[in-house]
């Protein structure tokens, strides 16, 4: 009998130790017991183009180590969306003829500086032709149009604000793209608590919270993109980030039925198709003539997530950061068609400036 209870008590303190247990969600990533069948990928099935990159220092580096690095994931292009103007973004241009004049393309991005001043549409128009007589492939705008671009008088630019019109409808003149960030993901507007998705992200990296209204509504922000977009037919434009609508591709769905000018990459929202791979691949067998290839951060290792979700048929496997997804992911088993034109044919169609020698028919 005292042996029965000293049993019980041991239980009792074991279950009370375990109970006073306390662990932080960021801490616990328990190790899978599923057993199925796994592909890790290294390398892309087929050469691609990534479209969202950033090299700030292109001017000045050595490329011989970054396309290196590239020929191991099998990225035949990259896209430097972040070419600055002028000077610049010419000793960008000029690096990358003297030393791998296929491999690399560099964007244009708009100095806001003075905007609402007498003739600074025009500067602004004439040094994007420039910058295209330079070499420059395309536009890239960043998230800070619409969030903390003001102009001479100190009042928040708008993404579709009318000055900036002529610019749009200039590269559709030159027929370069325009690809734009506008605004974050929605829940960075949301208040932080256990109903947000993105609790984690907004906890371990407090910057990127904002206030119901800072600096307007996220939907008010994505509204004036949807705006410059109907806008201006005749111009191409990259939505990034799949232009937050990753987790809502029937909306997304409806958006580029209503706007046939528009394209999307998946940068850093791979995660969001991962976790509906029915509904992912549907969405890309319906617009695979309109997705492209795009990752943003450059981190090599990063890439075999995105090459995982859309060329395989794996189940279960993590994304690479949990703060962006603590949820699993599954592959989309994309056809060679599909994959083909999400690699390199879409990104040749809409990027003319690019070398279409280094890829197959």
């Amino acid at each position: 009998m005292l042996r029965t209870y000293a049993l019980a008590g041991c239980l009792l303190c074991s279950a009370a130790a375990i109970a006073q247990q306390k662990m932080d969600f960021e801490k616990y990533d328990p190790v899978s017991t599923l057993k199925v069948p796994e592909h890790p990928l290294s390398r892309a099935k087929f050469p691609f183009v990534d479209v969202h990159n950033h090299q700030w220092n292109m001017g000045s580096a050595s490329l011989g180590n970054l396309t290196s690095a590239m020929d191991k994931l099998n990225m035949r292009v990259m896209v430097n969306l972040s070419g600055g103007n002028g000077s610049g973004l010419k000793a960008m241009t000029d690096n990358i003829k003297a030393s791998a004049p296929k491999r690399f393309l560099v964007f244009h991005n708009i100095n806001f500086n003075g905007i609402g001043e007498e003739g600074w549409t025009a500067k602004a128009v004439a040094q994007l032709e420039q910058d295209v007589r330079e070499g420059a492939g395309g536009l890239k705008v960043f998230k800070n149009l619409g969030l903390s671009v003001k102009d001479n008088k100190g009042n928040r630019v708008a993404v579709d604000d009318p000055r900036l019109d002529a610019i749009w409808a200039k590269c559709g003149e030159l027929k370069i793209p325009v690809l734009i960030h506008t605004a974050d993901p929605k829940p960075f507007w949301d208040p932080v608590d256990e109903h947000n998705e993105r609790w984690l992200e907004i906890v371990t990296h407090p910057g990127r919270k904002r206030g119901p209204d800072n600096p307007a509504p996220w939907e008010t922000l994505i509204a004036e993109q949807h705006r410059m977009f109907k806008k201006h037919p005749k111009t191409t434009f990259i939505d990034a980030h799949f232009g937050w609508y990753a987790n809502d591709l029937a909306k997304l769905s409806r958006l580029m039925d209503d706007m046939p000018n528009i394209v999307v990459e998946f940068g850093a929202v791979i995660a969001e198709l991962g976790r509906q791979p029915k509904t992912a691949r549907a969405f890309f067998e319906k617009y695979q003539d309109r997705i492209l290839f795009g990752k943003d951060s450059w981190v090599p290792e990063e890439y075999a997530t995105y090459f995982r979700v859309l060329e395989t048929a794996d189940e279960y496997f993590p994304y690479h950061k949990k703060y962006h997804a603590f949820w699993r992911m599954y592959g989309l088993n994309l056809p060679d068609n599909i994959l083909k034109k999400v690699y390199y044919k879409n990104a040749l169609r809409i990027l003319p400036k690019i070398d279409k020698t280094q890829f197959p028919d």
